[in-house]
């Protein structure tokens, strides 16, 4: 059976006191109230602790929004799989358009990713998607199919099992 997901990119978005806020009253919705999914949220990284903090004993996801193609070494403002891992954090996103736009990140960057996230026991969400460009000029399938067999394709079944695709 498919898992039915509800996940919340928080993007760059909330100061500490309003994150904090919106953590409570996700919490107390999520205890108020029956729900049949699961639920995530990839708050920005400064508050992947207080996420862990106030959702401990719950059900709600904490993802960071991007992790490190490295395993450790002198990558400033980088995440490691390692420190995710050593938070019990849930996942990290990969492959965000944002990431890929603004910062290079290329098909192979998030293999390598989806690969070390695995391997640390976190859930990979691997986004793939075309850009407006790309879709006007009909290349979408062709766009998301190489993505998607660059990132994924080396992986066994098993792991891909364990993958999230958004």
């Amino acid at each position: 059976m498919r898992r039915k997901i509800v996940a919340g990119n928080w993007k760059m978005n909330k100061n500490v006191i309003d994150a904090q806020q919106l953590m409570t009253q996700l919490l107390e919705y999520k205890n108020n109230n029956t729900t049949n999914c699961e639920v995530w949220i990839a708050p920005p990284a400064l508050y992947l602790m207080m996420a862990k903090d106030i959702f401990e004993q719950d059900e709600i996801g904490v993802f960071s929004q991007d992790m490190s193609e490295h395993e450790s070494g002198a990558y400033t403002g980088e995440i490691a799989a390692d420190m995710l891992e050593s938070i019990d954090a849930t996942g990290s996103l990969i492959g965000h358009s944002e990431r890929r736009q603004y910062h290079g990140e290329t098909d192979s960057h998030c293999n390598r990713k989806v690969k070390l996230a695995l391997d640390k026991g976190l859930i990979p969400v691997y986004c793939n998607g075309e850009t407006l460009e790309q879709r006007k000029a009909g290349q979408h399938f062709e766009v998301v199919k190489n993505q998607t067999e660059v990132a994924l394709f080396t992986l066994s079944a098993e792991e891909n099992k364990k993958v999230v695709i958004a």
